[in-house]
């Protein structure tokens, strides 16, 4: 929920993301695709992950991570 809330430029205080978090409690969908974004990440940083430098910026804008 952070990063979204960074990546808005929003506090986690906010109401946009409080609507986001409550939204998040509500919809199952969601719920789905935020775990396993979530789960990816995880992953890819416990694990080091070694990718060609092409499946990795892939991936980054898969995930909206674009690295700067």
């Amino acid at each position: 929920m952070n990063h979204i809330c960074d990546h808005l430029g929003e506090a986690l205080d906010s109401p946009k993301c409080i609507a986001i978090k409550n939204h998040l409690n509500e919809c199952g969908s969601c719920q789905k695709y935020f775990s396993s974004v979530e789960n990816t990440v995880k992953f890819y940083k416990l694990y080091d992950v070694k990718l060609p430098s092409e499946a990795h910026n892939r991936l980054m804008d898969f995930l909206g991570l674009k690295e700067e």
